[in-house]
């Protein structure tokens, strides 16, 4: 069992920064991969970014790549969204996820076992 508490979110100008932090509980932590996912008003929960158990592979979504950098501390039991040149396109509830499986790309909701409550970003034009 793995419990996710998600962190950071808040308002923020377009152009701005934001970290995203998740913190797991559990001794387990670095054998599961991480995710993160978002959902707009009225939009499905969408696939942003994915980093492997030990952080050795990276994966982003198109519409994100270049402008957010996902990454993990085992020692910490913590994985990190950092976000910048955000535009108000980006904003939306931002998920944690965990899996154990280490097969399939990663990118599906049902591919995740654990999911966070959620943080909510704003992006301002």
């Amino acid at each position: 069992q793995v419990q996710l508490v998600e962190s950071g979110g808040g308002l923020v100008q377009a152009g701005g920064s934001l970290r995203l932090s998740c913190a797991a509980s559990g001794r387990t932590f670095s054998s599961y991969a991480m995710g993160w996912f978002r959902q707009a008003p009225g939009k499905e929960r969408e696939f942003v970014s994915r980093i492997s158990w030990s952080g050795g592979s990276t994966y982003y979504a198109d519409s994100v790549k270049g402008r957010f950098t996902i990454s993990r501390d085992n020692a910490k039991n913590t994985v990190y969204l950092q976000m910048n040149s955000l535009k108000p396109e980006d904003t939306a509830v931002y998920y944690c996820a965990a899996r154990l499986s280490r097969v399939g790309p990663g990118t599906r909701r049902d591919e995740y076992d654990y999911w966070g409550q959620g943080t909510q970003v704003t992006v301002s034009s």
